[in-house]
């Protein structure tokens, strides 16, 4: 599969160096759209944007969908509106909502505009929530009956419907206003009796997810419960949506690729073949960041110039500390963004949570304060600098701890999200304190 894909790619590209339009055509349009998108997002953007035009229109619709955002903003731009219009008519609504929200205004009303009355009614549905919370991921179209019906009556009503949303595999049962009441399993439907009330076979104990949950939230939801479907509520319990495995498979990537990236302070939706100086301008950012903090550990070291000038030996081994700090301390913060974004870390724990941290960090400190004082012993004869290296290490991975496990919390507090900038400040914390137990004890004891 992998080897096709790259075989695709390299089709295109000689294609397009040889101005063969009809080969890139064939090759390009005999894809599936997904397949369509991934190649579209791994060629430079001249390549990208000679390429689009000669897909079919039918499918542009399906692979706007599939497009990162930034990718999509940029194939959009070269786009007329009738053109946007025509290709995202018979888009899904949720998706349809995905890529309107892109839009400049003017183009999306257009967009809303040529909606049949009822889609553009449920389309702002969807609109009005957030694009990261369940209201904002959900599909407003969805197949609802009442309780109080036959088998019989739900089958020639899904018959003259003519067909149900993508990746359904049960019908959502609502009251008399329209209140979510539980979930009628397709399998149910068609093996049951048709003479059989709903309200005798459907599924009452299928709990809705409130529209204004996070889409972390509804992805942990479907994790825990095994979940293929969850009805969308509002606020008063009235059935608005549906979300699907398949949403949420889409959720959980988002979130993976975010917090990869987000390490290195990076954006998932970026385009890889952006612009070099937009590419810089983005990292310049973090790394001015880092720079400021890499200058406020220099400063810290700098106040202990005159110990670093007589000992020669502290310089050897002060990257020691503050590296052992580093790692412990990646460790705990990880731990804690990975639980804080699985629901498992909560107010009510985190006290607990924090002093196995702290116990974790003292018992390695001492274990390896020991080791570090033994090997500073062996190789450079010194008791009093392995005594002050070996209680440095305490210290530090003690504030390692306390630093990985505070952070992301007070981030959050912040609604500044962890994992994009929990790493800066995590170095900086344990550069500092590193840096400062160890030449500080240097200076109190040996000068």
């Amino acid at each position: 599969m992998e080897s096709a894909k790259k075989s695709h790619l390299a089709d295109v590209r000689a294609a397009l160096a040889n101005n063969d339009v009809r080969g890139v055509h064939g090759t390009v349009n005999a894809l599936h759209p997904a397949d369509i998108a991934l190649l579209l997002e791994s060629l430079p953007v001249p390549e990208r944007d000679a390429v689009w035009p000669l897909i079919d229109d039918d499918i542009e619709g399906e692979i706007l969908v599939e497009l990162n955002d930034e990718v999509r903003q940029g194939l959009l731009e070269t786009m007329d509106v009738a053109a946007v219009v025509a290709a995202m008519r018979d888009m899904e609504l949720d998706d349809l909502a995905d890529v309107v929200a892109d839009l400049p205004a003017t183009m999306s009303e257009r967009v809303i505009a040529a909606l049949p009355a009822q889609d553009r009614e449920r389309l702002r549905s969807v609109l009005a929530y957030d694009e990261d919370s369940a209201g904002g991921i959900m599909d407003p179209d969805v197949i609802s009956v009442r309780s109080d019906v036959t088998l019989e009556v739900v089958m020639r009503y899904l018959r003259r419907a003519g067909e149900m949303p993508d990746g359904t595999p049960a019908v959502l049962i609502v009251d008399r206003d329209h209140r979510f009441v539980g979930m009628l399993y397709l399998t149910r439907l068609v093996t049951q009796d048709p003479e059989a009330r709903v309200a005798d076979v459907m599924d009452a104990t299928a709990q809705p997810i409130p529209a204004h949950w996070s889409a972390g939230s509804v992805a942990q939801e479907f994790k825990s419960h095994d979940l293929l479907l969850a009805a969308v509520v509002d606020d008063d319990g009235r059935l608005i949506g549906q979300i699907t495995a398949d949403d949420v498979m889409s959720v959980i990537q988002e979130q993976a690729d975010h917090d990869f990236l987000g390490m290195a302070g990076l954006d998932e939706e970026d385009d890889i073949f952006a612009p070099i100086v937009t590419s810089a301008r983005r990292r310049a950012i973090w790394l001015g960041i880092n720079l400021a903090t890499a200058f406020l550990a220099a400063a810290v070291v700098a106040l202990f110039k005159p110990a670093l000038e007589k000992i020669v030996i502290l310089a050897v081994l002060m990257p020691v500390v503050a590296s052992m700090g580093g790692i412990a301390g990646s460790q705990t913060l990880t731990l804690m963004i990975r639980g804080m974004a699985l629901g498992r870390v909560q107010d009510s724990n985190a006290r607990w949570l924090l002093i196995k941290e702290v116990s974790v960090g003292l018992l390695n400190g001492l274990g390896w304060a020991i080791i570090v004082a033994f090997v500073t012993l062996l190789f450079f004869g010194t008791w009093q600098v392995a005594f002050i290296i070996a209680a440095a290490l305490i210290v530090s991975l003690l504030a390692a701890a306390l630093a990985g496990f505070s952070i992301p919390l007070l981030l959050r507090r912040l609604r500044i999200d962890p994992a994009l900038a929990g790493t800066v400040i995590l170095t900086t914390v344990t550069d500092v304190v590193g840096f400062a137990a160890f030449l500080g004890l240097a200076t109190l004891y040996l000068l």
